[in-house]
């Protein structure tokens, strides 16, 4: 059965069982995650999730991330470090599913961390390749018509995942880690209709909640059903009209999913990156000899025409977004403002730039159509002068399993991200010791250089 399967592999999982490529990609995970919840702990919605909380606040045990001193109880930081991690969609994205796996994961584990002294990096890592797989498993098993009707699956497989993650760092038995997992899945989070709102993040952020929450009532003797997540009743059958979730489950340690996780280039929906990709390749070529009098000025652009995937319309067709986080969701203003800068990233994203007239007056010469022998990671580009065009063919976007960040690419994503918040000197430190994640002898060695 789907549930104890997964029960009994992650109990029985060891450190010295990772393949060495999965390491590495949790370490990779961990470190792109730290940063998008520090630079995201800056963001509004970030800091009112912060105020409204605060008053429910029990003993300070956790760090709050890119907040200098600030500590709280362990449920409120794993929603605020989730809520933050996710703020500006700059986090990780497992490809096969578009979930963002490390958030809910990573968020609930340092929460956990701080609390249940001393924690080493390996069993950190250990901790957090055991719920990536979970919630990847399960995402999975009921995609893609879980998402088609309307759930976000970060956040609904996203439980799942902390609370294995959680179980994991408390050594929970078989038996009591299928009662996290019946637990976490009965608390069902996430709506796609609140994607481009503050409401977004939150799932997430909720999802580690929850996740610990299960984890912790399960260590305790609170029980589930044992077949929580395969049963006629149970999650699979529930949120999808379809699922494999026993055939999935069978896959645990032979596919490693958290090797298909991809980080993102672009703080927006993964699905405009081919855009963006080609828009700023056209800006550099559009730029190349500034000093030239035929240098194309991009005031002057008559049109810009983008071919894509069906899916970048459906999740990022927003033509007139008011604010940063509807932008996100829009390719409209994404191509515009690659084209304009030769750059997207959170500053292209805030509100003032989605309101600037130049900005919305590009917006409205972009036109998207629909291509269906296009993959979702790639896209044509065709910009219009008078007398002139550019045109560029991405055939996988930077960010892609073709074209993957590397780690020098993650670093400056990191530090840009970082020093916003804690200044060059503090970012360049929390950036070494997350790189030593692996050699850590207690996680708050790092929390303490991520505030």
């Amino acid at each position: 059965m789907a549930t104890a399967h997964l029960a009994a592999w992650a109990a029985a999982l060891r450190y010295n069982a990772l393949p060495p490529s999965v390491v590495q990609a949790a370490v990779r995970s961990f470190y792109n995650l730290a940063g998008c919840a520090v630079g995201g702990s800056a963001h509004p919605a970030a800091a009112i999730a912060r105020a409204s909380v605060s008053p429910f606040a029990g003993p300070p045990t956790s760090s709050v991330l890119g907040c200098r001193g600030h500590r709280t109880d362990a449920n409120s930081a794993a929603l605020l470090n989730g809520i933050s991690s996710h703020v500006h969609d700059y986090d990780d994205t497992h490809l096969d599913t578009i979930i963002h796996p490390a958030g809910p994961v990573v968020s609930a584990l340092l929460a956990v961390a701080e609390l249940r002294e001393p924690v080493n990096g390996n069993d950190f890592i250990l901790a957090l390749v055991a719920g990536i797989e979970a919630e990847c498993k399960a995402g999975l098993a009921v995609w893609p018509d879980h998402y088609d009707v309307g759930w976000h699956i970060t956040s609904t497989s996203g439980s799942i995942g902390a609370a294995v993650a959680v179980g994991k760092l408390l050594n929970l038995d078989v038996e009591a880690m299928q009662h996290a997992i019946g637990i976490a899945a009965s608390q069902v989070t996430g709506l796609r209709e609140q994607f481009g709102s503050m409401t977004k993040s939150f799932h997430p952020g909720r999802a580690a909640q929850n996740g610990l929450l299960a984890a912790f009532l399960a260590s305790n003797g609170y029980d589930s059903s044992l077949q929580s997540l395969e049963a006629k009743r149970g999650w699979a059958n529930v949120v999808s009209a379809s699922n494999d979730i026993q055939a999935r489950m069978d896959t645990l340690g032979k596919t490693w999913e958290i090797l298909k996780n991809s980080f993102k280039p672009f703080p927006c929906g993964i699905v405009i990156h081919p855009v963006i990709d080609a828009c700023i390749q056209i800006h550099h070529d559009m730029n190349k000899d500034k000093s030239a009098e035929q240098s194309p000025d991009a005031s002057l652009i008559q049109s810009v025409h983008v071919e894509i995937h069906p899916l970048v319309l459906e999740l990022t067709g927003k033509k007139t977004p008011k604010t940063g986080l509807e932008g996100k969701f829009s390719v409209y203003h994404s191509a515009a403002v690659a084209l304009l800068y030769g750059k997207a990233t959170p500053a292209q994203y805030e509100d003032a730039v989605v309101q600037d007239p130049a900005v919305i007056q590009l917006r409205g010469k972009v036109e998207a159509t629909v291509n269906n022998e296009l993959r979702t990671d790639e896209a044509k580009v065709v910009v219009r002068f008078a007398q002139d065009a550019f045109e560029k063919h991405v055939e996988h976007a930077v960010g892609s399993v073709q074209v993957p960040m590397t780690n020098e690419q993650l670093e400056e994503k990191f530090l840009d991200q970082v020093s916003s918040v804690l200044g060059q000197q503090q970012a360049k430190k929390a950036s070494q010791i997350c790189w030593n994640l692996e050699n850590v002898t207690e996680m708050k060695e790092i929390t303490l250089e991520l505030q």
